[in-house]
């Protein structure tokens, strides 16, 4: 939470044009920016995220935090048939950069409404980029890439991480989008996880290395563009595929980090068995505690279906 705040207020230090809108401000950017530039919104999402599109498109740099991803549903028509297409649809004479920030992911008990992770149905529009940070260093550095970057981008921000700690430069520095990252070196099987489940797979390497399996896990770290190539290259490596997600299964990222795989047809062969996918439950999440984590996947699961993979060949 602290990296994103920084990166922010780094961002709004360097460029005037940079404003922020959100149902609530920030306690820390509203004291050092005022109210000017860090706006306390009515519960309107569809008004602020409209406005933030017009303020880009007149030379602004808007920063609209929806909160909860569940919230910027009510701005559907703003995202999907303006923001996502309005720099195309004016020929490219206008550029419209803003930086959507929503929150995803369960393990919070906050039920079916505010427990969702619902990326791939953005991930399905033309004109969005979108991140997907695991680490406080990975959350800093592609916050500011993404400010800097003159299109519209959603940050897609896991509540499970928001106090995690890691360690974060003193210096500038951005991460370029499209960049995967090899969080954990493997030559038998490769882990490909997304957001909180980056964690639990690193977990879960741990304890197949004492099984005697090498598990590789990387993190795309974001999902537009998607580092096609260095998935591809590390499943050539191990042979096998294991793909974690905290999303339902059907047509959800894991689904198209899987085509990007079997797709390739120096990768589809140097498969040695098929892939598997780690997803939650394709339900509505429950609020019941041990419901939940019946839903959603963990480092169990995980494990699980690495030993799955592995045992086919």
């Amino acid at each position: 939470m602290q990296a994103g705040m920084e990166a922010l207020a780094e961002e709004m230090r360097a460029d005037p044009k940079i404003f922020h809108l959100c149902t609530d401000a920030p306690p820390p950017l509203l004291e050092e920016f005022g109210a000017e530039r860090v706006r306390a919104t009515p519960i309107a999402e569809s008004a602020l995220t409209g406005m933030a599109i017009g303020a880009a498109g007149s030379g602004y740099r808007p920063i609209v935090d929806w909160r909860m991803v569940t919230f910027c549903f009510v701005a559907m028509d703003q995202i999907v048939n303006q923001a996502a297409k309005i720099h195309y649809m004016f020929g490219g004479q206008a550029k419209f950069p803003i930086l959507f920030r929503a929150s995803v992911g369960g393990g919070t008990r906050r039920a079916a409404q505010h427990s969702q992770s619902p990326y791939s149905m953005f991930m399905n529009l033309a004109g969005l980029k979108m991140i997907l940070p695991s680490t406080p260093y990975d959350a800093k550095g592609l916050l500011k890439t993404a400010i800097r970057d003159n299109n519209p981008i959603i940050s897609f921000e896991s509540d499970r991480l928001m106090g995690l700690e890691g360690e974060v430069p003193d210096e500038d520095y951005t991460i370029p989008l499209g960049q995967a990252d090899i969080k954990r070196e493997g030559s038998d099987v490769t882990i490909v996880a997304l957001a909180w489940l980056v964690h639990e797979a690193l977990a879960a390497a741990d304890t197949l290395a004492a099984e005697g399996i090498s598990t590789e896990v990387l993190d795309p770290r974001t999902l537009v563009p998607m580092d096609q190539e260095a998935i591809r290259a590390s499943v050539r490596k191990t042979g096998r595929l294991v793909i974690a997600d905290e999303a339902g299964p059907t047509a959800g990222a894991s689904a198209e980090i899987a085509a990007v795989v079997t797709e390739h047809e120096e990768t589809f062969r140097a498969l040695k068995t098929s892939l598997k996918r780690v997803c939650a439950l394709q339900v509505p999440i429950p609020y019941g505690p041990e419901l939940e984590d019946y839903v959603f996947p963990d480092r169990n699961k995980i494990i699980a279906g690495v030993r799955e993979v592995m045992a086919r060949g």
